[in-house]
């Protein structure tokens, strides 16, 4: 296998560079998301739409950024990460102007299209820069701490989205995330050197690409759309049917490709298949437990947006804090066991959760489990560049990401069918804590199975396993 493509070994301040443009961008795809939920109310209003129909500013949003994670990490491995970073970057900042512009919700909409396949094509690539930019030795701790960096902007999207909706205008939101997309455009010009796989030739391949996307796009739609739709009409069962169809083109076509967009034998990876497996599993938890955290604090203990923002802080505070701590961690743990300490804090913090009875208990309890599931969305995108060959981090972060964010919206779809199933029989905080529960022991059940595999030697001598970073580094010195 040959090593990949890498000029010269960045300098410091190259390094440093690289960090910057890294923590900038990927913070501006988080204050983007978190902020912008707060703001859709302030949509309707403006555009004299429903919340309903300005919920598509969010929804197209996660529809692009699903679609292109897989994509765009495979463009920068074959194409250069320099190059498609810029792209990805470039993409995000136009898409950012177009909805800070945008006369109509179509074209914002559109836009928000525009600036998730951004943000699709710059998380995947950005991870493998850096994870290419820094020695096996401190990779973790810069990862971590890109993580840890950026994760603030999960802390302060409400209150930046709740502070410029109520003042200035939600526009504002976009014109922020704009101007420090594009310096993060600028850094990555002066700092960022190009690495690739120099193992396959210039060529995408183009048939896994559209099959992939459109695979995605219409599970993305039949999963968002179902609980509104209804699970049984014809439309939503069509689109699982192309879903369903599309990813068995897919995979037949990867098999026969000479140079797939995904080699299929990363899922013999077993490490990387478990850590992607515990990620995908605890990321339930996130996806459930912030909505539930929601409506709880608001329809059950009556608490206004701006206090149930305030009972929100330490959570995010803690999934902030949660990338240097995994770094740390990694550092003298296995990457499986910090993966394991983290489903146990989610699991641990949502049954937890599912017990307490007056809201300020709500915040040690929801801080707790805040830390596990930030934890584990940190780690699981720094545990996989751990485990992969070099030439091939953004396939790998692509695919790990396009697991988590498709598990989430299940997640999410399923509670949402639950409560609509279960309300009418039960009172609201009854089916809340129905759902915590179950949601937090099955975390642990499955984090248990999981571990039972990783520590099966056996297993790893019946499945073949692809070359891991460390292998691939010692066999090209």
């Amino acid at each position: 296998m040959k090593e990949i493509l890498m000029r010269k070994e960045p300098s410091p301040t190259a390094q440093r560079g690289i960090f910057l443009a890294g923590s900038v961008i990927l913070f501006c795809i988080q204050i983007d998301f978190f902020s912008l939920n707060v703001a859709v109310p302030g949509i309707a209003d403006e555009f004299g739409v429903t919340v309903s129909a300005a919920q598509w500013a969010l929804s197209a949003y996660m529809l692009a950024v699903a679609c292109w994670f897989i994509v765009g990490g495979r463009l920068g491995d074959i194409f250069g990460r320099r190059r498609i970073l810029f792209a990805g970057i470039s993409l995000f900042t136009a898409g950012s102007v177009g909805c800070a512009l945008a006369p109509g919700l179509g074209l914002l909409v559109a836009a928000r299209i525009v600036q998730g396949g951004g943000a699709g094509i710059v998380f995947p690539v950005s991870v493998a820069v850096i994870s290419n930019a820094y020695p096996d030795e401190t990779r973790a701790r810069a990862l971590g701490a890109v993580f840890g960096l950026a994760n603030i902007g999960t802390a302060l999207g409400p209150f930046v989205g709740g502070g410029l909706t109520g003042g200035p205008g939600w526009r504002w939101i976009f014109w922020l995330v704009a101007s420090l997309s594009a310096l993060a455009l600028i850094v990555t010009v002066m700092y960022v050197p190009d690495s690739r796989d120099t193992s396959v030739p210039r060529q995408l391949d183009m048939i896994g690409c559209i099959t992939v996307i459109c695979s995605l796009a219409a599970f993305t739609v039949a999963v968002e759309r179902g609980s509104v739709w209804g699970w049984d009409q014809t439309r939503t069962l069509t689109l699982l049917v192309v879903a369903v169809v599309t990813a068995g083109l897919f995979i037949w076509r990867e098999r026969l490709a000479p140079h797939p967009l995904i080699d299929l034998r990363l899922f013999r990876n077993t490490p990387y298949l478990l850590v992607t497996s515990m990620g995908s599993v605890t990321n339930l938890g996130y996806a459930v437990t912030f909505f539930l955290a929601t409506l709880y604090l608001q329809g059950v203990q009556g608490l206004s947006p701006m206090m149930a923002g305030v009972v929100f802080l330490a959570p995010s505070l803690l999934v902030a804090l949660s990338g240097p701590l995994g770094a740390r961690l990694g550092r003298r743990l296995q990457p499986m066991m910090v993966m394991l300490l983290a489903a146990w804090g989610a699991g641990t913090g949502m049954i937890a959760l599912s017990y307490v009875t007056a809201w300020w208990l709500y915040v040690p309890a929801f801080a707790w489990c805040g830390l596990g599931l930030g934890l584990n969305w940190t780690y699981s995108n720094v545990a996989t560049q751990q485990v992969v060959q070099p030439a091939r981090a953004g396939e790998a972060s692509g695919v790990l990401l396009t697991f988590l964010v498709t598990v989430g919206a299940i997640a999410l779809a399923g509670t949402a069918a639950v409560i609509t199933a279960m309300t009418p029989h039960r009172p609201p905080q009854d089916v809340y804590e129905t759902i915590l529960r179950f949601g937090g022991a099955a975390i642990l059940a499955a984090s248990v199975a999981i571990m039972a595999i990783h520590n099966r030697p056996v297993i790893y001598r019946k499945v073949p396993v692809a070359p891991t970073a460390g292998e691939t580094h010692n066999a090209t010195r």
